[in-house]
């Protein structure tokens, strides 16, 4: 054993020089450390080095029932960056520390230095009615020389803010400022709004539960609590089941930078003993409490937009038991003209036979008055087996009974005839059309042509659904953890939380659209069933008179309508840049399928198949997101889609002149040619379809003119330049379209009149209310909250919501003009009724 302690030996005494050496090496100096009792208001100024540090002692009497904080400003006349003067304070139940310079990072890591600084200490809890509460104040540095200093502490008298009451004070980086607010008996939610009469510098506005220490820093304010940017506006809603203690902090922190806000980074030195240029960063705000709306008035609020909707509802039943009640008095009528003797049982029942005469006819695209059927008409409305008797008189025709066949008929078995396909070149190029030869396909061909577009918009509606509400939901759940509020652009002044719902009010905005679109789907299968029936009874002015009935791109029209409610509530669950799709697709979508169905009443055999009309609404839903992301100033964007928008307008304008009669290859070049040598150098001569020349001219001139607009503007809402190329167009197209009926001889009834006078007047106000633009994701969050503004309509809708309101009923009353323009028609042979 001996042996064992006589080899470590030389071991343990290396082990205890090294020891001894080090405690020597890191001996501290001596240290005089001066303590002082201090009183509040009393500015103190001394000196601190590395051998000297200072304690200065505060007590107070905190009352349980009395709320204030304590104030501590330092101004420290030393730009020694690497040995600072370091303060800390300890309370009971937190400490607080800062060095002065106080370094606060800016973008990329930039360093503002500051030698004023002041912070707040929070107070306290006691659960005594009265109590002393002592805090300590360390003043320490590891500068040889000394440092001087100036310190002060003070009571913040108006700590507390009340409901109602404007409160005034002035924050800077380094001076940060928080007051506490108490809920009311009462009152379960109120709005916190900050209002400040400069813009910058950038601001940020927390709202954090009565914790210590309080996170007041630029670099810490965002760990905890609900938070948000803001230069002239801010507003935070706060409900009293969030906060255990029924009262929460307000904290303002001025930022050391503005570009989050939107402003621009100021110059930064390249040097590092250079001071950065950090100007005036002194912000005078205004805070104000008051109470948010009770939930009496949500309740009031859904009743509103129910009762609002439902009484369309109630409307249209109104006038459907109206018009029902004039069909069978109209029918009895009819019953009592013809006579029912015996021998007249039987008999069909023609125009000729009931009126007497045969129709007027019309002076535009009519073909004559004869009261026998023309061979497009004929095959318009039989199978091939009753072709047959195509030149009998219409009494024998109209007394054969006629059912649709069940059995599949696709359009590729009539089109694929060559004799077919010359009398299609023959016919659709005529100077003058009448309905009757572009109503030529089997019946049953075109029904399920266009009963495709409902059926894909409803799959596209599924796919495109399910997604967009799994990522809002996950947007909300991200606002609700972190608290950060500049991820969705609400319109914060007039925004009501529901549950996780942030802006209940401008989700529930969005019902009309879903209500009326259903209401329009019933109102489509009423006369789908109706038409159904009238055609099994072999009704006469089903099979051969007026506009084809064919409801599919209504059925589609209705869901798009429906979905652009479902959609536009999602996008309003977290409105930013990256889910701005949702609100805009499915209105380019019901643009399309208007335009669709305008053209389709006169040009059914020839309308676009739901495929192609889709593929071209995705491309302009592509070029949607392409403008947004990549378009914003960007030059070479805005040439190729002014040249792809020209050229498409082109393409377009040469298929709807000529009827689809002609093909894009390589011979369209001569063809060309040869068109312009001999309509224009050879001899000038005018158009052939002249009206549908002003039509294409007119609309070449707006889309030349929208291209150019944008490529000189270069618009920053490409989305919403977008729509307005689409609007521009429909009703560019619609306008026509009612000139050409007035002018054809063709007259608007009462009731389509009436849907067009009353659309256009909701059409207005509602573009008033949508360009008010309460927010925008254009700009930053801080930026967008300068629109906001307070709500209009039962304090709880704003002008955005009024937009939602309007335009859902504005989109209807459009629909019901496509739905009842044509009801004059209803009695007129199609022969007699002309193509524009």
């Amino acid at each position: 054993m001996a042996m064992i302690m006589i080899k470590c030996l030389p071991a343990l005494l290396t082990v205890v020089l090294l020891a001894a050496g080090t405690v020597a090496h890191f001996e501290p100096t001596s240290k005089q450390v001066v303590q002082k009792t201090a009183e509040f208001n009393v500015i103190y100024s001394d000196f601190v080095n590395s051998e000297l540090l200072h304690i200065y002692a505060f007590n107070r009497t905190v009352t349980r029932n009395r709320t204030e904080g304590i104030r501590v400003s330092v101004i420290v006349n030393s730009t020694k960056n690497e040995t600072p003067v370091l303060f800390v304070v300890r309370q009971l139940q937190a400490v607080v520390s800062f060095p002065i310079p106080l370094v606060l990072r800016g973008l990329y890591q930039r360093k503002h230095f500051y030698l004023d600084v002041s912070r707040t200490l929070c107070q306290p809890e006691t659960k005594l009615l009265t109590e002393t509460q002592y805090f300590y104040m360390d003043v320490s540095t590891l500068s040889n020389s000394n440092i001087s200093f100036q310190l002060q502490a003070q009571r913040v008298e108006k700590f507390l803010l009340h409901t109602n009451e404007p409160f005034n004070f002035t924050a800077t980086p380094s001076q940060p400022q928080y007051y506490e607010y108490i809920f009311p008996e009462g009152i379960n939610s109120v709005i916190v709004k900050v209002t400040s009469p400069l813009a910058f510098p950038c601001t940020v506005i927390s709202i954090q539960d009565i914790l210590c220490p309080v996170y007041d820093l630029d670099n810490n304010v965002e760990f905890i609590g609900m938070y948000q940017t803001m230069t002239e506006k801010a507003a935070i809603t706060v409900q009293k089941k969030d906060f255990p203690r029924s009262s929460f902090f307000v904290v303002v922190v001025v930022k050391t930078e503005d570009e989050a806000c939107g402003g621009r980074l100021h110059y930064y030195p390249i040097t590092p003993e250079e001071q950065p240029i950090q100007g005036n960063r002194s912000k005078l705000l205004t805070v104000t409490v008051t109470p948010a709306i009770s939930s009496e008035l949500y309740v009031g609020s859904v009743l509103f937009c129910l009762g609002v909707f439902l009484s369309f509802y109630l409307l249209t039943f109104v006038i459907s038991c109206i018009e029902q009640w004039r069909q069978q008095k109209k029918g009895g009528l009819l019953t009592a003209v013809i006579g029912t003797s015996p021998d007249e049982k039987g008999k069909a029942v023609t125009p000729d036979s009931v009126l007497g005469s045969s129709f007027e006819g019309y002076s535009y695209g009519s073909l004559g008055n004869s009261s026998n059927f023309s061979s497009e008409a004929i095959t318009d409305s039989m199978t091939s087996g009753e072709a047959a008797i195509a030149g009998r008189p219409m009494e024998n025709v109209t007394c054969r009974p006629r059912h649709d066949s069940q059995s599949s008929v696709e359009e590729d078995e009539y089109d694929t005839l060559a004799d077919i396909d010359s009398d299609k070149n023959v016919i659709r190029t005529k100077k003058y059309l009448c309905v009757s030869d572009l109503s030529r396909k089997d019946k049953r061909v075109l029904n399920k042509k266009y009963q495709i577009y409902f059926w894909n918009i409803s799959t596209i509606a599924v796919f495109y659904a399910l997604p967009v509400v799994q990522l809002v939901i996950t947007y909300q759940t991200v606002v609700n953890v972190t608290g950060n509020q500049d991820i969705c652009y609400y319109n914060f002044l007039c925004a009501h939380p529901l549950g996780a719902l942030s802006a209940f009010n401008n989700i529930l905005s969005n019902l009309g659209y879903v209500m009326l679109g259903l209401l329009f789907l019933l109102i489509i299968l009423q006369k789908d069933i109706t038409h159904r029936r009238a055609l099994i009874r072999s009704d006469y002015y089903a099979l051969e008179c007026g506009i084809p009935k064919h409801f599919g791109l209504f059925y589609a029209m209705g869901t798009a309508l429906m979905m652009e409610g479902l959609l536009s509530a999602c996008y309003h669950v977290c409105p930013n840049y990256t889910n701005f799709q949702f609100d805009t697709s499915f209105m380019y979508m019901i643009a399309g399928l208007c335009m669709l169905k305008l053209y389709q009443k006169r040009h059914p055999d020839i309308n676009a198949s739901a495929y192609t009309a889709y593929a071209s609404l995705a491309a302009v839903i592509f070029f949607s997101v392409l403008g947004v992301v990549f378009g914003k100033d960007n030059l070479v964007f805005w040439i190729v889609f002014s040249i792809i928008h020209v050229v498409a307008t082109l393409l377009l304008s040469t298929q709807l002149y000529y009827m689809g009669r002609w093909k894009l290859d390589t011979g369209i070049f001569r063809r060309i040619i040869y068109v312009v040598y001999t309509d224009c150098i050879r001899q000038c001569s005018g158009p052939t379809y002249v009206d549908r020349m002003v039509l294409l001219v007119m609309g070449n001139i707006v889309n030349w003119s929208l291209a150019t607009y944008g490529l000189i503007m270069r618009p920053s809402d490409f989305a919403s330049y977008l729509l307005a190329i689409g609007i521009c167009n429909l009703l560019l197209y619609f306008a026509f379209y009612i000139i050409m009926k007035l002018r054809s001889g063709e007259r608007v009834k009462f009731i389509p009149l009436m849907c067009i006078l009353f659309t256009a007047v909701v059409w207005g106000f509602a573009l008033f209310f949508f360009f008010q633009g309460l927010s925008t994701w254009q700009k930053t969050p801080a930026e967008s909250r300068e629109h906001n503004r307070d709500c209009i309509l039962l304090d709880f809708f704003d002008h955005h919501d009024v937009w939602h309101f309007l335009s859902s009923t504005a989109l209807f009353g459009s629909f019901l003009i496509l739905l009842t323009l044509d009801n004059d028609l209803d009695t007129v042979q199609r022969d007699k009724i002309c193509v524009f």
